[in-house]
């Protein structure tokens, strides 16, 4: 599977929950391992829970050294003081996060992207930004000042 088809996956899974995530963006997270998918989801309805901690928990064990590809960078704080989900990959001994876009809003914001590198996860960025920044258009228009 490459890189691509991967990340096209994340966006088909996140266009499934447009409209349905209250003011949270629809995120999808696919995870690989030995050129198979394990795991894969979309932001829940109403936002909770992310992409990511249901493909984490349904990947299980297999999630050490996988790759993940998410459509947004994950986050790195929870308004409910829950464990983020930049927390949740490290914990899970991910080995890769591709991420289409970085997260504007403040409990991310880069910050998501340098705890993953500091604990040694390779992460890779840019790949179909353009489309995932055009389907949550009104999470970037409210958070993005750059």
């Amino acid at each position: 599977m490459t890189d691509a088809a991967c990340m096209r996956r994340a966006l088909d899974l996140a266009a499934q929950g447009m409209g349905r995530t209250g003011e949270n963006p629809s995120v999808g997270c696919v995870i690989v391992k030995d050129r198979a998918v394990v795991a894969e989801a979309r932001t829940a309805d109403g936002g909770r829970p992310h992409a990511e901690e249901q493909a984490l928990a349904q990947a299980g064990a297999a999630a050490r050294g996988a790759s993940v590809y998410v459509t947004l960078e994950p986050c790195a704080k929870r308004s409910n003081g829950g464990v983020s989900c930049t927390d949740l990959l490290i914990q899970a001994g991910v080995a890769r996060v591709v991420i289409a876009a970085r997260d504007p809003h403040p409990f991310a914001n880069g910050v998501g992207i340098e705890r993953l590198r500091t604990a040694g996860i390779v992460v890779e960025t840019g790949i179909y930004e353009a489309e995932a920044r055009t389907q949550n258009a009104a999470f970037f228009v409210k958070w993005d000042f750059t």
